[in-house]
C-alpha cells in the first residue's frame, strides 16, 4: 500500500503519508477519507508527506484529477511535505487545483502545527 493514513490528524486534519508508486487503488484509501470528514465537517486540512514519494502510475491520473475537481473547494489547507527540490516545486503547480491555501515542509510537525493554527 503506497498510501497510509496517518494516526496524528484529528477532526477535519487528516494525514496521509505517500510512498513508493502511486497506484489508482491507493485512492480508495485517500478519497473515502476526505470524503467523511468534509461530510462532518465541511472543510478539511489536508497533509501529504511525500518524503518517500516517487511517482504516480499513469493509470492513477483519473483518480488525482478527479479528486482535485471533486474536492478542491472544499480543502482549505494543503501541507506538502518532502525532501526534495521538485516536491517544493509541486505545491506551487498543485494548490490552484487542489487546495485553498497550501504551503510546503521539510518537517512533518511543522507541517501539523501549521495545519492546526
Amino acid at each position: 500500500m503506497t498510501i497510509t493514513q496517518s494516526d496524528r490528524g484529528s477532526g477535519n486534519i487528516l494525514g496521509f503519508v505517500v510512498s513508493g508508486d502511486v497506484t489508482k487503488a491507493d485512492y480508495e484509501i485517500l478519497t473515502p477519507a476526505v470524503e467523511a470528514a468534509i461530510e462532518e465537517h465541511g472543510t478539511v486540512k489536508l497533509m501529504l508527506d511525500l518524503t518517500d514519494f516517487r511517482w504516480e502510475k499513469v493509470g492513477a491520473w483519473s483518480a488525482d484529477l478527479h479528486f482535485g475537481r471533486e474536492f478542491h473547494e472544499k480543502i482549505a489547507r494543503m501541507a506538502i511535505v518532502g525532501n526534495r527540490k521538485w516536491e517544493e516545486r509541486l505545491v506551487h503547480l498543485a494548490a490552484p487545483f487542489y487546495a485553498q491555501e497550501a504551503a510546503y515542509f521539510d518537517d512533518q510537525d511543522a507541517a501539523w502545527a501549521w495545519l492546526r493554527s
